[in-house]
């Protein structure tokens, strides 16, 4: 998985690249525990590039969320494909996570 972190204005924007799984998981985890350490508050992940995330993926979302609402931040989660649309919405986490459709709606937000 390639993971790149660009800033715009405030927000630390994550662009995934491959899939977020149980091997991948780790890294994305590692990433987004910098930047949250490091004293980013508003993160968004993109996932333009990812064509699949497992129940491994969604615990690190979960985590990050936790971690950022505890810390008085906000993740936001944008550009799902249908698969990865899918997952989320059977695993009830299109309710539980600020999911929108484009980068650019999902930066309006914070």
């Amino acid at each position: 998985m390639k993971i790149s972190t660009t800033n715009i204005e405030a927000v630390s924007v994550v662009r995934l690249e491959g899939n977020l799984d149980t091997t991948t998981s780790i890294d994305a985890q590692e990433s987004l525990n910098q930047l949250i350490d490091g004293g980013a508050s508003k993160v968004l992940v993109n996932f333009a590039s990812v064509g699949f995330v497992s129940s491994a993926g969604l615990r690190i979302l979960l985590a990050t969320a936790k971690k950022l609402k505890v810390a008085g931040g906000k993740l936001r989660i944008s550009n799902l494909n249908q698969t990865v649309t899918e997952v989320f919405e059977i695993s009830g986490f299109s309710a539980i996570l600020d999911v929108f459709a484009s980068e650019e709606e999902a930066l309006r937000d914070f």
